[in-house]
């Protein structure tokens, strides 16, 4: 029973490749505009399933031409997709995702049905969590109505004999920890991107911002650093893990592809070390292609990518 039980945002995102600043009123060529999968959750979900890790995913779409185009990439890939709920009276979640020449991004999103998903806490019934082993919850901020039951979903979680982990996101709302902190207490793990750790504590650093989280309850926590690696904290250690040398085109999805290559290093018995490795491993493929995570080859072995990859220290 090793399975990851994901609960998130599934978006239709429209990529725009490479985007500059242009003036209102005037046209820019560029090299590519074309769908890809978004959210959360269904980006992290897509990449646990393409590196084999059984995967059930928890998120609503539209009845519509997105949702299906959803649906079909999510079947696909060999997500499970028997709990994801589709709502006739909203519109999918979109995206469009401005991507520059150094691989920066800038969103412009529609919520759609986003707004009113997850408007009760989730029931962990025998059913749903069938050969799961981990609880994910792959997007808090973005998921308005979820935010004020996330801590009991996340208890209700650990009652059903999960293991707990949440990966924060952007507050667009700028509540942050206001939101966050009830949740911390139920987490086994928490993920958090350099900004998002930084901004969310008042941390001047990744490692007092990992303090101020244990603090408040958390088991373990994992921050981000992109081209730096990662760096995890429990409350005796600090490990850090090296990125992956490699050119980076689009790093849309990439935290979103960490997180799964760490979880399911961890559903097979792996220890943080090499859970960062894979996790890192898989954030380097990722945005050396274009999207979330269908840039990720179906069926990658991850064993000889590895073997073959040079990290940068630094």
């Amino acid at each position: 029973m090793n399975g990851i039980l994901v609960s998130g945002a599934a978006v239709h995102d429209t990529l725009v490749i490479a985007a500059a600043d242009s003036p209102w009123g005037t046209t820019t060529f560029v090299d590519t505009i074309e769908p890809h999968p978004g959210g959360n959750g269904a980006n992290t979900s897509l990449a646990l399933a393409k590196i084999g890790a059984p995967v059930r995913l928890i998120a609503t779409v539209g009845d519509d031409a997105p949702g299906q185009y959803l649906l079909h990439a999510l079947r696909r890939a060999a997500v499970d997709t028997s709990c994801v709920t589709v709502s006739p009276h909203d519109a999918t979640a979109t995206t469009v995702v401005l991507v520059n020449q150094a691989g920066d991004r800038k969103f412009f999103h529609r919520m759609g049905v986003s707004a009113s998903a997850f408007a009760e806490p989730i029931d962990f019934t025998p059913g749903l969590t069938a050969g799961m082993a981990r609880y994910h919850l792959a997007s808090l901020f973005i998921l308005p109505r979820l935010r004020a039951h996330a801590p009991e979903t996340l208890a209700r979680a650990r009652a059903a004999g999960l293991a707990t982990s949440l990966d924060t996101n952007w507050d667009p709302q700028g509540r942050w920890l206001q939101d966050l902190r009830p949740c911390l207490p139920h987490l086994d793990i928490i993920f958090l991107n350099e900004d998002e750790a930084l901004i969310s504590t008042g941390a001047t650093t990744p490692k007092a911002a990992a303090r101020c989280l244990l603090d408040a309850g958390a088991g373990t926590v994992v921050i981000k650093l992109g081209p730096r690696g990662c760096a995890i904290y429990t409350p005796t250690c600090e490990l850090l893990s090296p990125a992956f040398d490699v050119p980076a085109k689009d790093t849309t999805g990439a935290g979103d592809c960490f997180v799964a290559g760490f979880l399911s290093a961890l559903a097979k018995g792996a220890a943080f070390d090499e859970a960062a490795r894979r996790a890192n491993a898989l954030g380097a493929i990722t945005v050396q292609h274009t999207g979330g995570a269908s840039g990720i080859p179906d069926g990658i072995d991850l064993d000889a990518w590895l073997s073959a990859a040079r990290s940068v220290n630094r």
